[in-house]
C-alpha cells in the first residue's frame, strides 16, 4: 500500500521536466551507466546526480553497482500503485453515475417510445 508520504514524493519526482526526461531514457535504455544519461543532457553531472537523487528517494529508479559505474533501471511500481490507489477510486466514483446515468436515459427513452 502507497502512503500519502510516497506519493507525495513521487509527485514531487515527476514535477520536474528533467526528471521526467530521465525516467523516459532510462526506461528506453535500461542499465543505462549514470556518465552516458548525463552526457544526454545539458547541465552539470551533479544535477544530474541530484535529480537521480529525488527519483530513487521517490522508488521511481533503481541503480546497481557494476564495477566504477552504476546502472540505472526504472522501477514503475510506484506509478502504478499510485494509478490503482488514486486514479481508480475516481473512475470508480464516476463510472458508477455515468451507469446510472446511463440506465436513466435508457428508461426515459422508453417510456416515451411506450407513450406513443
Amino acid at each position: 500500500m502507497i502512503t500519502s508520504k510516497d506519493m507525495d514524493a513521487v509527485f514531487h519526482a515527476l514535477a520536474h521536466d528533467t526528471r521526467r526526461a530521465i525516467l523516459d531514457l532510462v526506461r528506453d535504455t535500461p542499465g543505462q551507466a549514470v556518465g552516458e544519461l548525463a552526457r544526454s543532457f545539458d547541465v552539470s553531472r551533479i544535477a544530474i546526480m541530484n535529480h537521480l537523487a529525488v527519483l530513487e528517494g521517490a522508488g521511481l529508479i533503481i541503480s546497481e553497482k557494476d564495477g566504477r559505474s552504476r546502472r540505472l533501471y526504472l522501477n514503475a511500481a510506484p506509478i502504478r500503485m499510485i494509478h490503482d490507489r488514486w486514479i481508480n477510486d475516481y473512475t470508480g466514483h464516476w463510472a458508477g453515475k455515468l451507469t446510472g446515468l446511463k440506465y436513466a436515459a435508457e428508461a426515459a427513452a422508453n417510456a416515451k417510445r411506450d407513450a406513443e
